[in-house]
């Protein structure tokens, strides 16, 4: 299982010291959101301090974007980066597709589908001289003149991940992405029995071999050494919990709990702006399916023993720029517990 740190607000004059930061602390990857800042631009700095780490999105909303955007800049980081560059988009939900990007808003799953297939046309065309024409239901690319067509990456074109958590993303991810990022807002009951499941159905779909598709988990943890530390991240996971938990394209995760009820007093808390209180309806039995707890060797061996064999990289839920020599040892724990041990000399 590889480890992977993952920024939500990567501010660029602080993104160099922080990735070479997590390449020293012995991270395999870096991926980072699309909150308050754009995600490709400090992966433009990343790449030239770090020569190790696997550098992509984690994840950048799509949809706003035409494949074409999302084509140069896949291509120019993986070329930069020597190929490292991996590209991972997410759909986000309506209301900030057309509110906050003033984008439009139709048919998440399918559109999703055929924009990782308008994308990879872009490529082959630039990678391999195969004529653009690319017509789909939601986009359409047929100019391509030697203008605009960069020189091929040597390293071919990136991986793309599609982020999920319903179902029916799930299924696309595993029909066309070269993986999935799966959201912190799961547990490891709705991971194995509707993600996984979904995510099967998308590969057999699309014919395809499971080990093909890369599965990367972010996971709240809330670690220290001490019980005040513990506490405090304790807290802060409440807040994200109850901030996920009132947004309805979550609901599905917390009905398989039975937990359905909750989603409605969050999501009316959340349209009164109560937003201080709604981390205290996060009972232990909803923060332990989705959190965590305890030092960083017991957090790390948690981690393994929920989520060991089914995913193949991990990263911990974390807000904001984030030292990353904390979290070390949880890294460290789960190396020690998924490294296979090299065999004895007879």
């Amino acid at each position: 299982m590889k480890v992977d740190g993952s920024l939500y607000d990567a501010r660029l004059e602080q993104i160099g010291e922080t990735a070479a930061a997590h390449e020293a602390a012995g991270y395999d990857g870096l991926f980072l959101g699309e909150s308050s800042h754009d995600p490709f631009l400090p992966l433009a700095v990343a790449v030239e301090v770090t020569s190790q780490l696997t550098l992509g999105t984690g994840i950048a909303v799509a949809f706003p974007r035409s494949p074409m955007h999302l084509a140069n800049l896949g291509h120019d980081l993986q070329v930069a980066s020597g190929g490292r560059f991996v590209l991972g988009l997410g759909s986000q939900i309506r209301p900030h597709i057309e509110k906050r990007f003033s984008t439009t808003w139709s048919h998440p799953a399918p559109r999703m589908r055929e924009l990782v297939e308008a994308v990879r046309a872009v490529w082959r065309c630039w990678n391999e001289g195969e004529q653009l024409s690319f017509r789909g239901d939601f986009y359409t690319l047929t100019l391509m003149t030697p203008f605009f067509v960069p020189a091929p990456s040597a390293s071919g074109p990136p991986p793309i991940m599609v982020a999920a958590v319903g179902g029916r993303m799930a299924e696309v991810a595993g029909e066309v992405a070269d993986g999935v990022f799966v959201h912190a807002f799961t547990t490891e009951r709705y991971l194995r029995e509707r993600t996984l499941p979904a995510l099967g159905r998308g590969l057999s779909r699309g014919g395809r071999d499971p080990a093909s598709l890369t599965v990367c988990l972010s996971v709240f943890v809330a670690a220290g050494n001490t019980e005040s530390e513990i506490a405090a991240g304790v807290e802060a996971v409440r807040g994200q919990i109850a901030f996920y938990g009132s947004t309805p394209a979550y609901r599905p995760v917390l009905d398989l709990h039975g937990w359905g009820s909750l989603q409605d007093e969050l999501n009316t808390m959340s349209k009164q702006g109560r937003w201080g209180e709604m981390a205290g309806l996060i009972t232990e039995d909803v923060l332990d399916a989705f959190c965590v707890t305890g030092t960083p060797e017991h957090a790390g061996a948690e981690i393994v023993r929920r989520f060991g064999g089914i995913v193949d990289r991990v990263s911990f839920y974390t807000l904001g720029l984030v030292d990353p020599f904390r979290w070390a040892p949880v890294a460290a724990a789960i190396r020690e517990a998924t490294t296979p041990a090299p065999p004895r000399n007879h």
